[in-house]
């Protein structure tokens, strides 16, 4: 009898530590949604303003630390290494929070389907989302 009992209460524990291991990704999941609205527009403003040659207006939706440590023509130049010309589509990893900033990986896809993965780092201002860092992700 007391062999199924502690059988008994040892289910309903694991059960219980389960439920509340759900509960907790539930929760941080829903957060980390709610928390990254706005970013998906703020990307595609961004490379818009790139393919249309508005250089100085992309690096503007980056954050103020961002300029102080990436002078326009750094900018420029790490933007003419990429080469982004060569690619087509953009697809959108999993969000992750660190530190209180959201990280992005963003797949650039060419047409012979190359992949120049990029994360982007970035941090709120006030309302709106800025680029605070990126860099090249080595594969």
């Amino acid at each position: 009898m007391d062999g199924a009992l502690v059988q008994d209460i040892g289910t309903k524990v694991l059960l219980g530590g389960l439920g509340a291991l759900l509960l907790y990704w539930i929760v941080s999941a829903a957060k980390l949604v709610l928390n990254a609205r706005g970013i998906n527009p703020m990307v595609k403003q961004f490379f818009n303003q790139i393919a249309a040659g508005r250089v100085d207006a992309a690096y503007l939706l980056t954050s103020k630390g961002y300029r102080q440590h990436v002078s326009r023509q750094q900018f420029i130049n790490f933007l003419l290494g990429l080469k982004l010309n060569r690619y087509r589509n953009l697809k959108s990893g999993r969000p992750r929070i660190q530190e209180g900033k959201i990280i992005l990986t963003l797949k650039l896809k060419s047409e012979n389907k190359e992949e120049l993965p990029l994360d982007f780092t970035f941090i709120k201002v006030e309302d709106a989302w800025r680029i605070d860092r990126i860099v090249e992700v080595n594969s």
